[in-house]
């Protein structure tokens, strides 16, 4: 399978990348800054210099020709502001996904956030509401595309050690998971076709993660 992701020097994008060249998947991995291709190479990955901020969609389906699936699992990450999870976490993510449908990539798996529906609750975070908000449009606009596709959405991320052990449901109660993991049930998610047209919430829990895909 050749795996193209978006947001490919991110800490989840990095562990999925591993994982999918250890099966012996080819993957490109879209990449903002040229420095960070080392790290994309020793992931198995092939780092392509890519600003999914300012790219067309036409450039960006030049790189996904050919390809049988897409992940995005970019994000404007800690210490940006509200105006940049606009354009990464809502604006990005449409975009790759409207890239899809032009090279004709039709699986396509887009890591969101549990949470988006407290996007507007009182008390929340200028900033975190304005990420819930990005990933709630970015969902919203998935969901209007032909294309298929998963949403998943993580509880809090972690780096601590896999356990390869998750709930992944419709509906979770709020909980954590190591990015590991994360990456671990993207890869399983890619071949799960019973997860199409759904969007999943996951944490830590009890059940192995390829029993946990077949919904």
């Amino acid at each position: 399978m050749r795996v193209v992701v978006a947001g490919g020097h991110g800490k989840i994008a990095l562990h999925l990348e591993r994982l999918l060249a250890t099966r012996g998947d080819l993957i490109t991995a879209l990449v903002r800054n040229p420095d960070h291709f080392a790290d994309v190479r020793d992931a198995g990955a092939v780092p392509v210099h890519c600003d999914l901020e300012s790219v067309e969609a036409g450039a960006l389906a030049e790189y996904m020709t050919s390809a049988d699936a897409a992940v995005f699992a970019a994000g404007a990450g800690p210490g940006s502001g509200t105006a940049r999870k606009d354009t990464v976490d809502r604006g990005a993510a449409a975009l790759f996904a409207e890239a899809a449908q032009l090279a004709g990539v039709r699986r396509f798996v887009q890591v969101g956030s549990m949470g988006v529906d407290r996007a507007d609750d009182p008390g929340v975070d200028e900033v975190f509401a304005a990420y819930l908000r990005a990933k709630r449009a970015a969902e919203e606009d998935l969901r209007e595309r032909d294309l298929d596709w998963t949403i998943l959405r993580p509880g809090g991320l972690t780096d601590d050690a896999p356990t390869g052990r998750v709930t992944l449901a419709a509906g979770v109660e709020g909980g954590t998971v190591p990015r590991a993991d994360v990456a671990a049930v993207l890869v399983a998610l890619l071949d799960a076709a019973g997860t199409i047209g759904r969007t999943l919430e996951l944490t830590s829990g009890d059940t192995p993660i390829e029993e946990a895909v077949r919904l």
